[in-house]
């Protein structure tokens, strides 16, 4: 069916990318910060700066090893980072973070060592990535394999560390294009 609810008519090339993100959209997922710290220049320049985005297309891969998976544009500064450098973080955002996950998905409207300001965390002891305080859990991550898909690029990570903090909290979702609150059912 189409978006109207009438039978959806084949297009030879596929969907468009209109009716692809709205069919999409339907589909809840959660929401994570994935954070890497550039390299610095040379071994006396200054330290690299600290980088994040948020995810929405995350996912576990394999059990053994511990593998996840992060789509990530292929225009965005995120992809030249994890290109490399292959530490990285991500941190299981609850709902009580919305505000982060707003800040670090506008793109290009802030600047990048304006985005950690006023957010509690600390370097990961592998990674050194930042680790967002307050989030349900965090996983440091090395890159293991970059696949190019079409307008993305799919970084699988193997997991090196995880933490589980001691936060109660409810995960931050996203569905029809906001982030939403998941409620006891």
């Amino acid at each position: 069916m189409g978006a109207s609810g009438t039978p959806a008519v084949p297009h030879p090339e596929g969907v468009s990318n209109d009716e692809f993100r709205a069919a999409l959209s339907r589909l809840a997922s959660g929401v994570v910060l994935v954070t890497a710290r550039e390299a610095p220049l040379s071994a006396d320049g200054p330290r690299g700066e600290d980088a994040g985005m948020t995810a929405t297309a995350f996912m576990s891969v394999s059990l053994d090893p511990p593998l996840v998976l992060v789509s990530v544009r292929n225009d965005s500064r995120m992809d030249d980072l994890l290109d490399e450098q292959p530490l990285w973080a991500v941190s299981l955002l609850s709902e009580s973070q919305r505000h982060i996950a707003g800040r670090f998905s506008m793109k290009g409207r802030i600047s990048d060592r304006l985005l950690f300001e006023d957010i509690p965390y600390r370097r990961g002891e592998v990674s050194g990535a930042p680790l967002v305080g307050g989030a349900l859990a965090v996983l440091e991550c090395r890159t293991e394999q970059r696949v190019v898909a079409g307008d993305h690029t799919l970084v699988i990570g193997r997991v090196l560390a995880s933490e589980l903090p001691s936060v109660d909290g409810r995960p931050l979702a996203h569905f029809k294009g906001r982030y939403r609150q998941l409620s006891e059912g």
